[in-house]
């Protein structure tokens, strides 16, 4: 039979990271805790790290979205995206209208 799922604490997550950085081998006994989550929360406490000592004016400096450059790019790839479907339209509706007029030639045909 299977274990409900367990939903662990941010404290309870940075114990067992914590003590996975001090080379705890018997963690996943321990704690009764799959290895691969001690090595998934071990990174993310590694990558979190940075955050605790950036100041805030260095936090204040760190781009939010995406700059104008990619902005002004992306802008620039719909605009050629949009005018090639137009194209595509358009030529489809020129088919589409010469094919009327051949269909409506051949039906009034004089004798």
């Amino acid at each position: 039979m299977r274990r409900p799922r367990r939903n662990h604490t941010a404290k309870f997550k940075s114990t067992v990271a914590i003590a996975a950085l001090k080379g705890d081998k018997t963690m996943a006994e321990k704690y009764d805790v799959h290895a691969n989550e001690i090595t998934q929360w071990k990174t993310q406490l590694l990558e979190g790290a940075l955050g605790v000592f950036t100041s805030p004016a260095e936090k204040r400096q760190e781009p939010t979205g995406p700059t104008v450059k990619e902005m002004q790019a992306k802008i620039g790839q719909q605009a050629l995206e949009i005018d090639c479907q137009a194209r595509s339209v358009v030529s489809t509706m020129r088919a589409q209208r010469n094919d009327r007029r051949h269909a409506q030639a051949s039906c009034h045909t004089l004798p």
